[in-house]
């Protein structure tokens, strides 16, 4: 089989980047080995300073839970202050029953016990010694013997174990170590601790050396703002003596053997400070494979340095194995991954060469495709230079010019246009169309949608940006006519609304006039038909009387109507004032009203609370009473009435507003006819079956609808009504208040 010729030379300019591809591959290799010898060098370090982090850690832990240990002791101290609060001085009894509650051998590694020590000047140790003669304990005997101006000897020291009891008695106010801290907490008002001491009491270990933690104890319970003040007011202290190393052992006995742990004391010791604890083994010899850590922190008044020291090397000390070997394993795979795929890329280069020269010929269509589209265009499209002038335009934008399509490259895109702004486009982008007048070249001015857009062109070329024009005269004077036709509908609109604001002004005027025109006659026919009954009653006889009678009720009833009537006139004019209206409130007093009319009525009431809405309050009362004075009426022939007024649900209400519902068991009413219950004198019920006059619900859908709401009724026959109406959340509504509703 032969090879074409330009088969061939494709694959002699592939060989030599084959060549410099293997030489990649190599130099690749030897540098990613150096690179992981370089990191597994630092992981080592990193690795080494991640254990000295740890071990740190572990550390300060250590050094909080001691801290938290001396918390406990504290808290012990301030029950202890507590209870001398509560009392002037309690007896022993008493504070071994304190003591005793606490359970100090459990709950306090290493305390000894808890005591009071009083702060007495010479006149009050001689009281102490009497009042104590006096309760029976014989003579209270302080050491070391000697005058001196202020005592503070150990009162109460519970437990009683052997070594406390030897300390009852013992005056610390008279040892320097043990004044300093109790002058300390005196001053201050704060717990603090004294130096490393000698108890007189020996630990376990037969050892004495131990610490001394004293809170101060005031009188009358009250602490004093300045020093001055908390010397004179001082009674004594509460005191806790503890042993170093068994409060110690007991703090680090959940930390295992790991740590080795030396605590100084650095306020005594001539700089160098004094040693409260150190562990066996520890020592101060520099070692690098040791790992090592010191905090210094403030506690009750003294300064301590704890120093921790590692008992294992610090690779077994960190409790896992290192991670270097893993890292250079890895840094190998990796290293020989990467030679690999260097390698495969100088394969993969001949075929790239390959698909640049397909990608080319893409181009090449693709670039035809551009030519095609353009010169079949509907729309005008022009191509310009960094100057503005035309580098290449299509057939129809020839047209809509009405110039030679040869006779537009090299002209001034702009030079087309009369509009001013044509150059201030031009020189931005513009993807929306932006509409400008244009003169073709026989003189007629057009509008056309121009759309600028910045395009790259080919290198070399001076292809700066792609112009698309369409001629949209024609197009525009159609919407202006429309919009004119627009204007002149509005207009019309606006004269019928302002024609029918009049006629419902004047018919609500022709009601208010007839009304009152029509009680003048009425009141004519009542006084007389009543005078013809009383002056002629007997010579018209029962039956005459009894006509009189029917038309003084018609007359009083027509009365009522024209009542009514003017109410309805009264809610269409008057102005509403809004507010915030409780209608859980009103509805409650409403009913309470109800039933004081009749209390003999049985009824159940159920109004949910917190039922609020903007509106007017004299209107909203209104629609409240028609309609609980309705739900009231209708129920009257029940035997189990009940009245329920509540919100309803909130997906029926239209944004801004709030639902609300009157539901009753009463007589109901044919869903048929629920049309007719709003309007005025259209009544469903005989007034032989229930009294009124028709114009409740008509006034009820009228406050509604002034208020920007809607009702509707819903029930049945026999089995009850339920009214649901909207009115607005806000006080502030924006439903109009000239007595006109939206709708209307």
């Amino acid at each position: 089989m032969s090879r074409s010729p330009s088969g061939e030379a494709r694959a002699d300019r592939s060989r030599p980047s084959l060549r410099r591809g293997y030489v990649l591959a190599v130099v690749v290799l030897i540098g990613s080995l150096l690179m992981v010898w370089l990191y597994a060098r630092e992981a080592g370090a990193r690795e080494q300073r991640a254990r000295q982090a740890e071990f740190a850690a572990q550390s300060s832990e250590i050094a909080t839970l001691l801290r938290q240990r001396l918390l406990h002791y504290e808290l012990a101290l301030r029950g202890g202050v507590s209870l001398y609060w509560s009392v002037s001085r309690p007896t022993h009894r008493q504070w071994r029953d304190y003591v005793g509650g606490l359970d100090i051998e459990r709950q306090f590694h290493g305390l000894l016990g808890l005591g009071y020590v009083p702060y007495l000047r010479r006149s009050d140790l001689e009281a102490l010694q009497l009042a104590m003669r006096e309760e029976g304990q014989g003579l209270f005997r302080i050491r070391p013997h000697g005058v001196r101006e202020i005592y503070g000897p150990v009162l109460m020291l519970e437990p009683q174990t052997i070594g406390n009891r030897s300390v009852l008695g013992y005056d610390m106010f008279a040892d320097a170590t043990r004044h300093h801290a109790m002058a300390d907490a005196r001053d201050t008002g704060e717990v603090r601790l004294t130096a490393p001491i000698d108890l007189i009491q020996r630990g376990d270990d037969g050892r004495r050396n131990g610490l001394l933690m004293y809170a101060p104890v005031y009188a009358n319970g009250i602490q004093p703002g300045n020093p001055q003040a908390r010397r004179t007011a001082i009674s004594g202290w509460v005191y806790a003596p503890f042993h170093s190393r068994t409060f110690i052992d007991s703090a680090l006995e959940p930390f295992g053997a790991g740590q080795i742990v030396r605590i100084v004391d650095l306020d005594d010791g001539g700089g160098r400070g004094t040693l409260i604890h150190e562990d066996a083994g520890f020592t101060d010899d520099v070692d690098a494979d040791v790992l090592r850590h010191s905090e210094t922190f403030a506690l009750y008044g003294r300064r301590w340095r704890m120093d921790f020291r590692s008992s294992l090397p610090a690779a077994d000390a960190a409790g896992r194995p290192s991670g270097v070997p893993a890292i250079v394993g890895a840094g190998l795979i990796v290293s020989l991954l990467l030679f690999a795929v260097v390698l495969t890329l100088a394969h993969t280069q001949s075929r790239a060469e390959r698909l640049a020269e397909a990608m080319s010929e893409s181009y090449r269509r693709s670039e035809q495709r551009f030519r095609n589209a353009m010169l079949y265009s509907g729309s005008g499209i022009a191509l310009l230079d960094g100057a503005g002038r035309i580098v290449e335009a299509n057939p129809a934008l020839a047209r809509t010019f009405g110039m030679p399509p040869g006779s537009l490259p090299g002209t001034a895109f702009a030079a087309q246009f009369v509009d001013p702004v044509t150059d201030t486009v031009l020189a931005g982008k513009h993807t929306e169309p932006v509409t400008l007048q244009f003169r073709r070249s026989d003189g007629d001015i057009r509008l056309v949608q121009l759309v600028h857009s910045p395009v790259p062109g080919d290198v070399g070329s001076d292809v700066a940006a792609l112009v698309q024009v369409d001629d949209v005269t024609d197009r525009l004077r159609a919407e202006r006519e429309v919009r004119m036709l627009n204007r002149t509908l509005e207009a019309r609109v606006e004269q019928r609304t302002r024609e029918l604001t009049l006629a419902n002004h004047e018919l609500e005027s022709f009601a208010y006039s007839v009304s009152h025109d029509l009680r003048a006659p009425l009141r004519t026919v009542e006084g007389f038909s009543r005078l013809l009954g009383e002056r002629f009653g007997g010579a018209i006889g029962p039956d005459g009387l009894d006509y009189l009678a029917r038309v003084r009720n018609a007359a009083n009833r027509m009365d009522e109507l024209i009542d009514a009537l003017l109410k309805m006139s009264r809610i269409a004019r008057e102005p509403l004032q809004h507010a915030r209206v409780d209608l859980s409130r009103m509805a409650g007093e409403i009913l309470a009203e109800l039933r004081q009319a009749e209390p003999s009525r049985r009824v159940e009431t159920v109004v949910e609370p917190g039922l609020e809405a903007g509106g007017d309050t004299a209107l909203l009362r209104n629609l409240l009473q028609n309609l609980l004075g309705n739900a009231w009426k209708f129920t009257g022939g029940c035997e189990h009435a009940r009245i329920e007024f509540g919100r309803a649900a909130g997906d029926e209400c239209p944004p801004g507003t709030v639902g609300f519902f009157v539901r009753d068991n009463g007589a109901g009413f044919d869903p048929a006819y629920a049309s007719k219950l709003f309007r005025p004198f259209q009544r469903l019920h005989g007034a032989d079956e229930f009294e009124g006059h028709g114009i409740g619900l008509a006034t009820v859908k009228r406050i509604v609808e002034r208020h920007g709401g809607a009702i509707r009724a819903e029930g049945a026959v026999g089995r009850g009504a339920t009214f649901r109406f909207t009115l607005p959340v806000r006080a502030d509504a924006p439903y109009p208040d000239d007595g006109s509703h939206p709708n209307d």
